[in-house]
């Protein structure tokens, strides 16, 4: 799989500016009041983006991409801004992003398949229309032929 140049010079990026940032990280607890509120940020984006997908699609495969795409861009973009020195980076909290977003997605998704997904409709068959009704000049055609 081939990484396209953005995602490719951001990953470049995140990963340059880690090692430098290695003093502030020690510091840095899996279970610090700034994962929660990454994984419900995460959540909630994810959330949101699956079921905002479901207005405009109907397959689960696009809701899951979009929604998780969201939310895991929103914490890479987050990421990369405390790269630039406004922030602490941190791998730990990348990690909280994923979870929030996994555990997002899964569970938009069973919602979605065991309580608002309906059954497809039962597909009828139509009879063709005859050719003669399908002319321009169907008008000439008596009602019920």
């Amino acid at each position: 799989m081939r990484l396209p140049p953005a995602a490719l010079a951001a990953s470049i990026t995140f990963l340059a500016g880690a090692p430098a940032s290695a003093s502030s990280s020690d510091a840095d607890s899996w279970t610090g009041p700034d994962k929660a509120l990454h994984f419900c940020a995460s959540a909630l984006i994810a959330s949101v983006g699956y079921q905002a997908t479901a207005l405009a699609s109907d397959d689960h495969r696009t809701r899951i991409a979009l929604g998780a795409g969201l939310a895991l861009t929103a914490g890479v973009a987050k990421e990369l801004w405390d790269l630039t020195g406004r922030g602490d980076p941190s791998w730990k909290d990348m990690t909280w992003d994923l979870v929030g977003t996994a555990t997002a997605v899964l569970l938009t998704w069973a919602d979605d398949r065991l309580f608002l997904s309906h059954p497809a409709p039962e597909r009828t068959t139509r009879a063709a229309p005859a050719p003669l009704l399908d002319s321009p000049f169907a008008f000439l055609v008596p009602r019920g032929w």
